[in-house]
């Protein structure tokens, strides 16, 4: 659903080896490079990490030769272009289209129908058509992506709705009722509107799953297209599987699965059979979230109402994988299996197909029907005296025996759903996780039966960024110390050369070098903050960074609390002692909440109104500042990035699936604080642990820690209950921090009972940045770790995570051109 793209003139010309003679071409016309490369708004096709891992495997597979195609929406309005003002976030339409996008090339010559609503009828011979509804028609806007160091230039597909002219309600218009007339080009333009449209509302669901299936239909009516005209008189649909790999990211592309099975029934006229072992031969599934509410489930009225046919295919799915359930469970142990489809059914609170029902219902023949011995004559009359008692008791046994558990029957209190993510993973050859921890909470946690069943479908594939936009081009100064201490520029793509500096990290001129790179990012991110917000800050001090999508569980949270009683401690004390203990900090945050998620924006409020109130303390002076930077895209964390010391990767254990941004951070030198989460594991094994800044609560420790909390036996820290009561205290200002606070308190309770663990990793948490500081005092030990955290990020590059996907999942072997 998302691509998270950033600007492509600097990108394009240095894939493309032009930086040098592209800048002296513009100052010839007398203009600057990076002047002229600000001016580029950022495409406004994403929003966070998904979006952005997308746009770097772009990248990697353009480098690496593979032949790919990235497929998505054109979004006018992109999500939204955030605001920070005295009430905290505000959000207005973006406006990235509004010059033109002069990277796309509109494709009027390729277009495809999609439709919505309607019924399905069934023609001759029972083959079904969909018949009636709303025609739409997708237009392909064209972007193209270079490779790094090669003539390979793939395609990201992104699709545009319109109605065909014919659709145009003429006569109303010249009736005089404009809003009929227009009425049917709106609805069909607005499903191109905004990258998650709100879905409180009936009309924003509906929305989304517009959006959901009109990528999928278009995207693969295209690539079918592509596949005929491929194979031109000796098409086979057989061999579609072994030309043609579909990569899901995430649940959003889920009507995939059953919109290539429509295609291929009542398009193309092949069997059920044929079309559900090509589609299962087809598709795959990458998860990136084990938040539930992440792991979509539609309401299956609305999906009846606006995809007919595709529900009927699903159920139809669902009924294979009922069968292949009971195949591999049998109906002996009835409370097992009923627990089995409980869990794994595709459709959720709806009644077993007929036939799944009867089978289940009806009781085997029991082997306690052999008491019933008419052999008699050989049974004496002593031996067969029984009491009453004893008779009713042997006939409760064999009906006990006998009894066949209910039938799990639907509760009209509960919504029927269809559950997206169980769909990927009974349409998919393969399911993957994104980091090592994820992968394993995929398999033992979120589809735990299903890999009981499918063991062989699971694998993990830890993410990985572009070093090319990551640092090659958006640090420059660090690359040119990089290559020469490496010996070559192979490192952009061979990642495994940053290893080399493994070997260099105590050379006290590499040190040298090191650190004044860093100054002079630094520098530029002062700049560059005093421009978007302002604060003038040092660039002597450490610039502590936490960017990312606002959300309870990546704890922003937790860091604001940090600082605040970092704050206090400063001013319980004198001037001497302040200077003594502290080492000078500019705190640094960015990233957008999603409109309607309230406690997030409470969090950016809260954040804003600790920076205003800490950047005009005298007392303090350059020792803190706290500065929000507004509307966090790519270009923003090209800038921040490369001048950072110190990133916080701080998810509540098990929640992060991955994590992209810890990658690039390490890749420019940044030490990280952090839990045990997501890739985090991983850059610590490699960047080793005494360059990692590690606290607080473990994955498998979480639900217990939550039992415990539920139970009433935490007991908050001192020190954190004392932070909650300066807040509440209006030192920051009027505005009303008790749901915020209110949050981190009780035991139970929707938003209560601070089910993200912040006071409970609180503690250690204040700790090791009293670590940090102490390591940052000594700047050759500061230097070495940082050195050691690019060495270590070589694992790291997505042409790796590429390489794996394209082995285990695609069935390719690496591309190999000369």
């Amino acid at each position: 659903m998302e691509y998270l793209q950033g600007r492509a003139l600097l990108n394009a010309i240095g894939n493309l080896e032009l930086t040098g003679a592209y800048a002296e071409a513009l100052k010839k016309l007398g203009h600057n490079v990076e002047d002229v490369a600000r001016e580029e708004p950022d495409a406004a096709l994403g929003n966070g990490g998904l979006g952005r891992l997308a746009s770097c495997f772009l990248d990697s597979l353009a480098t690496l030769n593979y032949p790919a195609w990235g497929y998505g929406l054109r979004y006018k309005y992109g999500l939204f272009k955030q605001y920070i003002t005295k009430d905290g976030q505000e959000e207005v339409a973006e406006n990235w289209l509004e010059m033109g996008n002069p990277w796309e090339i509109v494709r009027n010559d390729v277009s495809y129908p999609v439709k919505f609503y309607g019924e399905v009828i069934s023609g001759p011979e029972g083959i079904k058509e969909w018949v009636g509804g709303e025609d739409i028609t997708a237009v392909a806007y064209d972007v193209p992506i270079p490779g790094y160091k090669t003539k390979t230039t793939i395609n990201l597909r992104l699709w545009s709705t319109k109605i065909a002219p014919e659709k145009f309600d003429l006569s109303a218009f010249n009736a005089g009722d404009h809003a009929k007339a227009y009425s049917a080009m709106k609805n069909a333009e607005k499903i191109c509107y905004i990258l998650y449209p709100g879905d409180e509302s009936l009309e924003g669901k509906t929305l989304r799953l517009k959006q959901q299936y009109t990528l999928c239909s278009a995207s693969l009516q295209d690539i079918i297209a592509r596949y005929e005209r491929r194979s031109g008189e000796f098409l086979n649909w057989e061999i579609f599987p072994e030309k043609v790999a579909v990569q899901m990211n995430d649940t959003h592309p889920t009507l995939c699965i059953p919109e290539l099975i429509r295609i291929l029934i009542d398009v193309k006229g092949l069997s059920w059979e044929q079309a559900w072992n090509i589609t299962q031969r087809t598709v795959a599934y990458t998860n990136h979230t084990v938040l539930p509410e992440a792991l979509e489930k539609w309401s299956l009225e609305l999906m009846e109402k606006l995809l007919p046919r595709h529900v009927e295919i699903i159920k139809m799915i669902d009924e294979e994988l009922i069968q292949t359930i009971i195949d591999e469970y049998g109906t002996e142990d009835l409370d097992l299996l009923q627990e089995k489809l409980k869990q794994m059914r595709i459709l959720d609170n709806i009644e077993l197909p007929e036939s799944v029902a009867e089978m289940i219902a009806k009781p085997e023949k029991s082997s306690v029907e052999a008491i019933e011995s008419t052999e008699e004559d050989d049974v004496s009359d002593e031996e067969t005296e029984t009491t009453a008692e004893e008779d009713e008791l042997e006939e409760e046994e064999i009906e006990e025996k006998n009894e066949v558990p209910p039938i799990i029957e639907p509760d009209p209190k509960l919504p029927k759903l269809v559950r997206m993510a169980n769909l990927c993973v009974a349409g998919g050859y393969a399911v993957n996780g994104v980091a090592e921890i994820h992968s394993e909470i995929v398999k033992n946690e979120v589809f735990n039966d299903f890999y009981e069943m499918w063991p062989e479908k699971f694998q993990n594939k830890t993410n990985g960024v572009t070093p090319r936009r990551w640092i090659r081009f958006c640090n420059p100064d660090l690359s040119k110390i990089i290559t020469k201490w490496t010996g070559s520029e192979d490192w952009v793509v061979n990642t495994e050369k940053l290893v080399t500096l493994r070997k260099f990290a105590d050379n006290e001129d590499l040190q040298s070098e090191w650190r004044e790179a860093k100054r002079r990012n630094k520098v530029k991110v002062a700049s560059f903050l005093r421009e978007k917000t302002s604060y003038i800050v040092n660039p002597d001090a450490m610039f502590d960074v936490q960017v990312k999508r606002i959300h309870e569980y990546k704890r922003q949270l937790l860091n604001i609390m940090g600082i605040v009683y970092r704050y206090k401690k400063m001013k319980e004390m004198s001037h001497e002692e302040r200077k003594a203990s502290f080492v000078p900090r500019v705190c640094i945050f960015g990233g957008k909440a999603f409109a309607t998620y309230v406690q997030a924006k409470r969090i950016v409020k809260f954040i804003t109104d600790v920076g205003a109130t800490v950047n005009h303390d005298p007392e303090i002076g350059d020792l803190l500042k706290v500065v929000f930077v507004p509307d966090y895209n790519v270009s923003v964390a090209e800038m921040l990035i490369p001048g950072s010391e110190l990133s916080q990767h701080i998810s509540t254990a098990g929640m992060e699936a991955s994590g992209t941004s810890n990658m690039k951070f390490a890749m420019n030198g940044c030490i990280l604080i952090g839990t045990l989460d997501g890739a985090n594991v991983e850059i610590r094994q490699e960047v080793g642990e005494d360059n990692f800044f590690l606290f607080g609560a473990e994955a498998h420790e979480i639900a217990g820690l939550r039992k415990e909390r539920a139970e009433g036996k935490f007991v908050p820290d001192p020190r954190f209950e004392e932070v909650k009561a300066y807040v509440r205290s209006g030192v920051f200002g009027p505005y009303n921090y008790e749901e915020l606070m209110g949050s981190l308190e009780g035991n139970e309770g929707y938003g209560r009972a601070d089910y993200f663990l912040v006071g409970k990793d609180f503690p250690s948490y204040i700790e090791c940045q009293d670590k940090v500081d102490e390591a940052y005092k000594d700047q050759k030990r500061w230097t070495k770790m940082s050195i050691l955290n690019t060495a270590g990020s070589y694992k790291f590059s997505s042409d790796r995570t590429i390489h794996e996907y394209a082995r285990d999942i695609w069935r390719i072997d690496p591309v190999v051109l000369p």
